[in-house]
């Protein structure tokens, strides 16, 4: 075994034992989904169903967090903070990242169509508008490209907390799915020190994060910290917390922001302007699982699954999809993001990137260039990061950022064209497809007909096209996936519905396409501590090794891998390269038998 995979496993196992996270829920497989692999080979129906079931443990659990004194004591404290010129600020890293940017996108943008549709309302509630903000581990950059190791470094949340000017009197809730994600509770310690008002929410049993990660513990027991422990269960795929860990997130934490806004607009609004805005008293969990329901009818999970073959379809002969929206974009994004590392598929590549493989899916806006649409998205300007190596070297971080820091800056996300700009790259293989994912949220916006005109004469390019609605409508759809979700402010049940139906197409898809192994995601990318953990376990329990033999087998394979010339090419995936590895050298030694 090379000598230095030896020192680095050998570093691992004895040095990075917090990151070894098989005792968490979140991190295990779930029963209900352990054969997945093999109920979508013989139904992708039954497959849709399997995944949407494990969505109904989130309902006892939400029930049980909105009668809860801590949920309370949050609605409260984000009242009391905006209505003094406070903020409020999500924190996250990964999925909870990028649901923390959803959530502060959902404020801005009630705000500017408020001023468009409803000046003389805007007027008297508009001195709030800019009191919602977002931390995403990575800066926005991270919306859409993974930024490798961030997340291990609390120091690096603390300087964005720095940077946001995090006061006292403002409000920060770090979310979490597992509840040890360094940077996130670095976000929470600053916070906490500079004098905010401090909320934890993640989807373990704080007992056990107590018990085993000092990291954690330290966050939950501090007692400037108020806790949301939104337990529900291991997620539908081994440790993709994309799943129902955030989506559990994005009820209790989009309820409460509506409820914030609800509650600061009752004081100033007549009831008549309140039933406008669609602000009334809403039993979030009772909509949540009535919205499911209707998710999980026979019709809708046969629908689904025909999507999701005309993925498989795409993707099994090198073809690539091409998403379209407008006000949905940031949910589409999130998925589509989150594909690339859950399942090791390309990432998004910049417009001058003449080398690296195509994303097998892309989100694009018919309507704008790609500078209005980032704005019209985030409902404000990108809010990047411009850390030079003088600054890594402040925070001790590791000497390859400080000798080489990423560019995550404005003009580097400003590369990624998500507007109407022509993008060669997505004809460049076939088949290639047009979908337009709509749902009632897009069918009611004044521009609607504009965006269907624009996703016509763009699509007209490709060689497929169709769309996917989501929600009752008059439209007609290639696939329309009836449901008609509870209406509130924010349309939080409708974003759900959209989650939802995304995170199962793109994971139901990945399953058909042999990426998915029984619950296991089998290709996986080791580019965090968490990861390689997960990596670890993952092969211990599909080659029935011990965790040490598969972490010294996973170190060997790095290495090996370093080699490698994967340009123009897709990425292996170390893990699924360190099974087949160890599969074939059991062959072999069988044959010489």
């Amino acid at each position: 075994m090379d000598i230095k995979a030896r020192q680095e496993a050998e570093h691992f196992l004895k040095n990075e034992t917090q990151f070894h996270l098989g005792m968490l829920p979140t991190e295990q497989a779930n029963p209900r989904t352990r054969n997945l692999d093999r109920i979508f080979a013989e139904s992708t129906g039954e497959g849709v169903k399997t995944l949407l079931s494990v969505d109904t443990d989130i309902y006892p659990m939400a029930e049980k967090i909105f009668r809860s004194k801590e949920y309370d004591r949050l609605v409260k404290a984000g009242l009391r903070a905006i209505s003094d010129g406070k903020k409020i600020i999500f924190s996250g890293c990964g999925a909870t990242g990028r649901l923390s940017i959803l959530l502060e996108s959902l404020w801005r943008c009630f705000f500017r169509d408020l001023r468009q549709d409803h000046p003389d309302i805007y007027e008297r509630v508009k001195h709030v508008e800019n009191s919602v903000f977002s931390i995403m581990t990575g800066g926005d950059y991270a919306l859409i490209r993974a930024v490798e190791y961030f997340e291990d470094y609390q120091e690096f949340g603390r300087q964005q907390v720095r940077e946001l000017n995090v006061t006292e009197g403002d409000v920060l809730v770090a979310i979490t799915e597992g509840g040890e994600t360094s940077s996130v509770l670095g976000t929470l310690a600053e916070a906490a020190d500079r004098g905010a008002e401090v909320f934890l929410m993640f989807n373990n049993p704080a007992d056990i994060l107590c018990k085993y990660i000092e990291r954690s513990r330290k966050a939950i027991e501090d007692p400037r910290v108020t806790v949301l422990d939104l337990y529900c269960g291991p997620m539908a795929i081994a440790g993709s917390t994309r799943m129902q860990a955030t989506t559990s997130e994005q009820l209790i934490a989009g309820a409460a922001l509506e409820s914030i806004l609800g509650g600061y607009c009752s004081k100033l609004l007549s009831a008549e302007e309140l039933k406008i805005l669609n602000i009334r008293e809403t039993d979030y969990a009772g909509a949540y699982n009535e919205m499911l329901n209707e998710l999980l009818s026979v019709e809708n999970t046969k629908i689904l699954g025909d999507y999701i073959r005309m993925e498989h379809d795409t993707y099994s002969r090198h073809g690539l999809v091409t998403y379209y929206g407008n006000s949905l974009m940031l949910d589409i994004f999130t998925d589509t993001t989150e594909r690339s590392p859950t399942f090791m598929l390309p990432p998004f590549r910049k417009h001058d990137d003449t080398l690296s493989p195509p994303s097998w899916a892309f989100v694009k806006n018919p309507l704008m260039q790609t500078p209005e649409a980032w704005a019209n998205v985030l409902g404000r300007s990108p809010r990047c990061l411009e850390w030079d190596g003088e600054l890594y070297s402040k925070m001790n971080a590791p000497q390859a950022l400080i000798s080489d820091p990423p560019q995550l800056d404005i003009a580097q996300i400003l590369k990624f064209q998500i507007g109407n700009e022509e993008d060669k790259s997505r004809l460049s293989r076939k088949p290639n497809v047009a979908v337009s994912v709509i749902s009632r949220l897009e069918v009611t916006r004044s521009e609607y007909e504009d965006y269907k005109a624009a996703f016509n004469e763009e699509s007209e390019k490709y060689q497929g096209i169709s769309s996917m609605i989501i929600g009752t409508c008059d439209e007609a759809a290639g696939y329309k996936i009836s449901c008609l979700p509870q209406s509130s402010v924010f349309s939080l049940m409708d974003r759900l519905a959209v989650k939802l139906v995304l995170n199962t197409v793109s994971t139901g898809t990945m399953v058909l396409m042999g990426r998915v192994l029984g619950n296991w995601m089998s290709w996986v990318d080791v580019t965090n501590k968490k990861l390689k953990d997960r990596g670890i376990r993952l092969i211990s329990d599909i080659c029935g090794m011990s965790y040490e033999e598969s972490c010294y087998a996973l170190h060997e394979s790095l290495e090996e891998l370093k080699s490698f010339n994967v340009s123009e090419k897709e990425k292996p995936s170390p893990v699924q390269y360190t099974i087949g590895r160890i599969r074939t050298a059991s062959d072999n030694k069988g044959n010489k038998h």
